[in-house]
């Protein structure tokens, strides 16, 4: 039986896995990291490291950053220099222990040691400023937005270094949510203007020291910009949602990129969850998409559930498809 690292190396480059992989369990997440920030619960405000003033609400399954004229931090994009400030990477030893020991525990012939970083450019911007005001700015003041993502992503590989100086992570899994569910945030051409460069630089810089595997969250529509995560350096697109048409996408890009998800969050992790739903969900993403370069996944961006037992629930049911399709 092959390990959880070996079956996910077979899956994403055409060899012969034994099983399907399950979900999120071929990454070990390192989340102690002090570079990763904070989140806090429902009914709980907080800033970021980059004084983005977050609110989750009750009742809801996630936070948001708050974009009234008090909170917005980039007021004007033309001036960014004046509100932004790069936040601190100088963390003493004493806390990056817990997560040094945690990456020292994994068993790296079974998991890959994963280092994590959210938000990601796009979203970064669009936090910063709101989405309405980061979405004109890449229209009408181009120079200024080029110069805040080479800022961003400068501030990125400095993390990175710190990182992989650390924990020598052996993945990486990155947020940043490029689309709807129906169409990407930026055109292709805009995409390919501001975005691309941001992250050759920043996901080139993981390979060339020491990481394997670059997996990228998006759950959305992005079947447009799938050449350019293969330009980027991306592995695995993690959160494709069904809109996608992932199995196209398999069949025209497997290969090259693998893609994590057919099982849309929205249907399966709600609070009146059903097993028979899921059960009918993982039967129908195993067998649409194949034993190739796909891996059966929540679309959402991490190894949970919003509602309790759903995230092993799924795993339960991918296990059955396995045994009926290996």
């Amino acid at each position: 039986m092959l390990t959880k690292r070996q079956n996910l190396y077979e899956t994403i480059n055409g060899g012969n896995p034994d099983r399907f992989v399950k979900q999120y369990e071929f990454m070990e997440m390192i989340g102690e990291t002090p570079t990763f920030g904070t989140m806090s619960g429902p009914g709980t405000e907080w800033y970021t490291n980059w004084g983005v003033f977050y609110r989750w609400p009750e009742g809801q399954i996630g936070g948001f950053p708050v974009h009234d004229q008090e909170h917005i931090v980039i007021k004007d994009i033309t001036k960014w220099r004046e509100y932004l400030k790069e936040p601190n990477l100088n963390f003493s030893d004493e806390k990056w222990a817990p997560a040094i020991e945690h990456a020292n525990s994994v068993d790296r012939n079974d998991k890959y040691v994963t280092a994590m970083v959210a938000p990601g450019i796009f979203e970064m911007t669009h936090h910063l400023m709101r989405m309405e005001n980061a979405l004109m700015a890449y229209y009408e003041e181009p120079e200024a937005m080029h110069e805040l993502i080479e800022f961003i992503t400068q501030y990125e590989i400095k993390l990175a270094n710190e990182v992989i100086k650390r924990i020598h992570p052996d993945a990486l899994f990155h947020h940043d949510d490029w689309g709807s569910q129906t169409n990407s945030f930026l055109s292709p051409d805009m995409f390919e203007e501001f975005i691309v460069p941001a992250y050759k630089k920043i996901y080139g810089y993981y390979k060339d020291n020491g990481v394997e595997l670059i997996v990228h969250h998006s759950d959305s529509y992005a079947a447009n910009l799938v050449p350019f995560m293969i330009d980027m350096g991306i592995d695995i697109w993690q959160g494709p949602m069904n809109t996608n048409n992932i199995p196209e996408l398999i069949k025209k890009y497997g290969g090259k990129i693998s893609f994590m998800s057919g099982i849309h969050s929205g249907v399966v992790d709600i609070p009146n969850w059903k097993p028979e739903v899921i059960a009918n969900e993982v039967e129908r993403a195993c067998k649409e998409n194949g034993k190739l370069y796909y891996i059966p996944c929540i679309s959402h961006g991490g190894p949970m559930s919003h509602f309790p037992g759903v995230y092993e629930k799924l795993d339960q049911q991918i296990e059955i498809m396995s045994h009926k399709m290996f």
